[in-house]
């Protein structure tokens, strides 16, 4: 069987939506499943909905897998994606054929590097994206010099692009760049920002510089949402595909249906991009931290409120759950009850958001494991649950049900018929007899394992009093410590699944 080209593609008959030929507008820093399942998609659409004809050339940040580069480079820029999902209860399985992305360069290769600054004079470029994990934004004083092939760093690789662009157009107020850093850590554009400044000071770089690079350019932080589970591992399953499709495709990647990406940008930048007039779902908003709040407390806390008692109550799979009358219902009314009346966004778009939570749990391609999401579940309820539960407990004056119940559900999971502590962590049991395994903090698994012979009032104490843990006394929030007395002592004798039932 071929592989996937512009040749082959004609070949099978695709009737989707191609674009063979235009100026490359974006460079983007990574090559990997999810910018390419992301962002790629959002300009992909782009060029259809909006008449975007623009093309994106990607620039592997590191030099230590080339393979990816060589594959999407013999299939002339061409992958096939699959979104997989759940939307309002229907399955839905849809494939595309992207073809935004012109090439894929390594700027380790010889003579690769010259390819990436020369890209940064054109006068077609307009947009940076990068996505280099939480540890591409990063800077070490020295680790990177202004004439290295290339620097190490990616934000020093960016402010060499950036001179290299102000150099060519002699620092001209109009040619600056919209970079949209989509790295998985807090302001993430801020940060980025933060460390081109260091790299320009270190390399003695001249003070218009510096000044175009902070006021031409328009560096962004985003939030970025969407599970990308990238490769299919079932090799019956891709030679299926393959064989249905008509081609070999060995960038093939696949998505969750869900995506959102939230942009925070100045008024104007708006009508720079694409996408709002593709109609995909993409935001441009003056403050991205109401957002991420959203997905922290909804999408993550949905995840910490309900998974540990429903693991005790017999379930493995996020999926299964939501077949599940009772643990649904538990989910729902903990976030429509309890959390969204704690936000500050609109109640429309909070409402929405948290319906799509449930499609996305529902995913029947996805078998999203319990235990995986019970791990550092002590730190999590303090992130995504607890800020939920004493804004609700400092607006309404009274502790909200099914939070409440979340954190005797935790107590429960960490404390269920303890056996030992390993160098793997504390091994417990649930009702069917099974061992488990909780993974936390080292103190964490010592403290429970200390307090595994407490009667339940004696642990609940000790737990709410532990300060390390909450950065607080929660005994002192009223009638909380009895009502986890009262939930965790429900859950022990009667089963989570009851315990849940309660609360509706």
């Amino acid at each position: 069987m071929e592989t996937l080209n512009y040749k082959v593609l004609e070949q099978t008959g695709y009737h989707g939506y191609i674009l063979k030929d235009a100026p490359v507008k974006v460079m983007q820093f990574g090559e990997g499943n999810f910018l390419r399942a992301f962002v790629d998609y959002f300009y992909d659409i782009a060029n259809e909905k909006a008449g975007y004809n623009g093309k994106v050339k990607l620039v592997q940040p590191i030099g230590n897998f080339p393979q990816m580069a060589d594959w999407i480079n013999e299939q002339e820029g061409l992958y096939t994606l699959y979104l997989r999902g759940s939307e309002k209860g229907q399955k839905v399985d849809a494939k595309r054929v992207i073809s935004c992305v012109h090439d894929c360069v390594c700027p380790y290769s010889e003579g690769k590097w010259d390819e990436v600054l020369a890209l940064a004079r054109s006068e077609d470029l307009e947009i940076v994206v990068s996505n280099t994990t939480e540890a591409g934004i990063a800077y070490t004083q020295g680790d990177s010099q202004f004439d290295q092939v290339p620097p190490n760093s990616f934000p020093a690789k960016l402010t060499r692009v950036l001179y290299e662009r102000y150099t060519a157009f002699k620092g001209a107020a109009d040619k600056g760049l919209i970079i949209l850093s989509c790295e998985l850590i807090d302001n993430n554009g801020k940060e980025l920002q933060k460390c081109c400044n260091n790299y320009a000071k270190d390399w003695n770089l001249d003070a218009a510089f510096i000044d175009w690079m902070n006021n031409a350019n328009t560096f962004c932080s985003t939030l970025v949402d969407r599970i990308v589970p990238g490769r299919i591992r079932d090799p019956k399953e891709m030679a299926a595909l393959e064989e249905a499709n008509g081609y070999t495709d060995k960038a093939l990647d696949v998505g969750e249906v869900f995506g959102v990406w939230v942009i925070e940008g100045p008024a104007g930048l708006e009508d720079k991009l694409p996408f709002k007039k593709a109609g995909v779902n993409v935001m441009v908003v003056p403050d991205v931290t109401p957002y991420k709040k959203r997905k922290v407390r909804i999408l993550n806390g949905a995840h910490t409120g309900f998974v540990l008692g429903a693991y005790l109550a017999g379930f493995d799979i996020v999926r299964d759950c939501m077949h599940n009358d009772t643990i649904r219902g538990f989910m729902n009314k903990m976030l429509h009850e309890e959390i969204i009346p704690t936000l500050p966004l609109d109640k429309k778009d909070l409402e929405e958001f948290a319906s799509a939570v449930e499609d996305r749990f529902n995913n029947p391609f996805v078998n999203h494991e319990l235990m995986s999401i019970s791990l550092n579940s002590t730190s999590k309820w303090r992130a995504r649950n607890m800020p939920s539960f004493l804004e609700y407990v400092g607006k309404n004056g009274k502790l909200p049900t099914c939070l409440t119940m979340s954190f005797a559900a935790y107590i429960a999971f960490y404390s269920n018929d303890v056996q030992e502590l390993t160098d793997k962590g504390l091994v417990c049991k649930r009702a069917k007899g099974n061992e488990y395994t909780v993974s936390d903090d080292r103190w964490v698994l010592e403290f429970y394992n200390e307090h595994k012979n407490d009667d339940v009032p004696t642990l609940v104490h000790a737990v709410m009093t532990n300060e390390q843990m909450w950065g607080q006394d929660l005994t002192k929030v009223p009638g909380f410590e009895e009502a986890t007395v009262k939930n965790l002592t429900n859950i022990r004798e009667n089963g989570a699944l009851a315990a849940y039932a309660s609360c509706l």
